[in-house]
């Protein structure tokens, strides 16, 4: 078996995991949960940290390395980062609370393993809807075993469809995207992680987010880039730098729109 064969494996595995994991934390607390917020403002509720804990309990069972997660502080994240370099999972418990919290069946686990800081396999699943993205690099990418893409890209930008975040970004770039905007329609479905699998899949054209976290995106980078998209950081940084920079990002699922998209939003 070849190291991406290898790497699919592991991926197969992972998803496997991951389902087992939304089944027990997840699924039963869905409809049925309190909300609670955290030091900065943001959700969290019951089924965020009942799902990290099985998930760091089980993850350096499936491969070696710490577990570095949402539900963490910032020092804690940093020490994981550094101490993870010949092997790290990167997780998100629950991408998506306000949607869970609030019945909205658009929330997913997101868990990616890096190597170097580089994802190497990864999962997007969402336990609402049964859909299982993953990847594994050099393997490719696929939902509930179909291979991504699942339909060709819009031909050009005035044609994609576009997932847009616009609280996140500044108001003069909210203001021409509302008022010219250079494509068909937008849509914004409040899960980062789903987002990302769902331009990979084809669902959406192009993307753009002002503000997302590596644990936002790790599994999903790999999905889109797996698929044939493309995607990098609003200010031209790297995506990968750090698990505690809040980093814009733009993505496309194919060079030719990521290029016109690219283009159009450093002209404005």
């Amino acid at each position: 078996m070849n190291t991406a064969a290898k790497r699919l494996s592991r991926a197969h595995a992972l998803e496997s995991l991951v389902r087992e994991i939304a089944r027990e934390a997840i699924l039963p607390r869905y409809l049925n949960v309190a909300r609670r917020r955290k030091s900065d403002g943001s959700l969290f509720t019951e089924a965020d940290l009942e799902s990290q804990r099985l998930l760091e309990k089980a993850l350096p069972n499936l491969a070696p390395g710490p577990v570095l997660g949402e539900e963490m502080t910032q020092e804690e994240q940093a020490h994981l980062w550094a101490e993870g370099k010949r092997g790290l999972w990167c997780i998100d418990p629950i991408d998506g609370t306000t949607n869970f919290a609030n019945g909205i069946p658009f929330f997913a686990v997101s868990v990616a393993y890096l190597m170097d800081h580089k994802p190497l396999f990864g999962v997007v699943y969402n336990p609402a809807t049964d859909e299982s993205f993953y990847a594994a690099r050099g393997a490719g990418a696929f939902l509930n075993g179909s291979e991504l893409p699942l339909r060709e890209p819009a031909p050009e930008l005035k044609d994609a469809v576009a997932g847009v975040d616009f609280k996140r970004i500044s108001n003069h770039l909210g203001d021409e995207l509302a008022v010219r905007p250079p494509y068909y329609s937008q849509r914004n479905f409040g899960s980062s992680a789903l987002e990302w699998c769902f331009v990979a899949a084809g669902r959406l054209d192009v993307y753009l987010h002002g503000g997302q976290m590596l644990w936002d995106y790790a599994a999903g980078h790999l999905i889109l880039e797996e698929a044939g998209g493309t995607a990098v950081s609003l200010d031209g940084g790297d995506l990968l730098a750090g698990p505690a920079v809040k980093r814009g990002v733009i993505a496309a699922s194919c060079p030719s729109l990521f290029t016109e998209w690219r283009t159009w939003l450093q002209n404005h």
